[in-house]
């Protein structure tokens, strides 16, 4: 594994902490505040953390309107995804929602060719598959009625997907100051629209506002890790990585919210975090 491959797994790893600490606090505020105004919390804390970096350290130059469409559209995906994501979190168990977010790296290696121009191997492919059969041990999607939090869930990695891919096409020639500056700037317009479309936006109670900031926080450095990793290595390569966030999750759940800790779960798990690594040992040889 070449030295970029193992600093973007680093990142990767930083990335996996800070969306769990995400989940974790979305679903403690979830029953008071709706996804649209956890978003557009979320955004402001993330302004202003990365105004106040950006201008403390003179990164502000960097932030140019040059892809300014790409921005847009990669921001749209993301914030359609992070709704769904944080709407499936209020209706389904945390890992089985993480479980079926998991699909995501089928879809990066699906379309990285079409959307990246990134060369996939076939055995790539049947990594993923591998992997995604872990995901289904987990969510059992035949064992019944199918629960619409594990729908929104899987329809979120869809745009996760989407995201990561036009993240990894604008660190060729963006920085990742000017990234987070319009993840945050345009997420907080769309969080005011969506939001306030009926005049009517919940603030977050006393009780609250410490998970809100741990949300805007966790989720501004999930991003800033899972940039760097793309600007180090390939989509394909490094974002299968995420799929260790499945047994945290687990456990988190069982030990905090009192969700069934099932052996599936762990079994899935081990499948998955097993076509994690096997994808990392290909980066090796490549």
């Amino acid at each position: 594994m070449n030295s970029d491959t193992l600093r973007a797994a680093g990142w990767m790893v930083g990335s996996v902490l800070s969306f769990t600490s995400m989940a974790v606090a979305g679903r403690m505020v979830s029953t008071s505040l709706d996804t649209f105004e956890i978003m557009l919390f979320r955004s402001c804390v993330g302004v202003v953390v990365v105004l106040t970096l950006a201008f403390a350290t003179g990164a502000f130059r960097s932030i140019t309107t040059r892809n300014l469409p790409m921005q847009v559209i990669r921001n749209v995906t993301h914030f359609t995804g992070q709704n769904l994501w944080f709407y499936a979190i209020t209706l389904a168990p945390l890992a089985q929602v993480f479980a079926m977010e998991f699909t995501s790296p089928l879809w990066v290696l699906l379309l990285a060719p079409l959307i990246a121009g990134e060369a996939v191997r076939r055995v790539q492919y049947g990594i993923a598959v591998i992997g995604f059969a872990g995901v289904l041990l987990v969510a059992q999607p035949f064992s019944g009625t199918v629960s619409p939090g594990l729908l929104y869930a899987g329809l979120a990695a869809v745009f996760f997907a989407l995201t990561n891919l036009l993240t990894r096409r604008l660190t060729r020639d963006e920085t990742v100051t000017g990234i987070l500056f319009w993840l945050t700037t345009l997420q907080l317009l769309f969080g005011l629209v969506t939001a306030g479309y009926d005049g009517d936006i919940a603030l977050p109670t006393p009780a609250n506002l410490p998970w809100v900031v741990v949300i805007g926080l966790a989720g501004l450095c999930a991003h800033w890790c899972l940039t760097n990793a793309l600007r180090l290595a390939p989509a394909s390569t490094i974002i299968p990585i995420d799929f260790a966030r499945l047994p945290l999750i687990a456990v988190i759940g069982a030990l905090f919210f009192a969700e069934a800790l099932d052996p599936m779960v762990l079994l899935g798990g081990a499948v998955v975090f097993a076509a994690a690594w096997a994808n990392l040992r290909l980066a090796r040889s490549a």
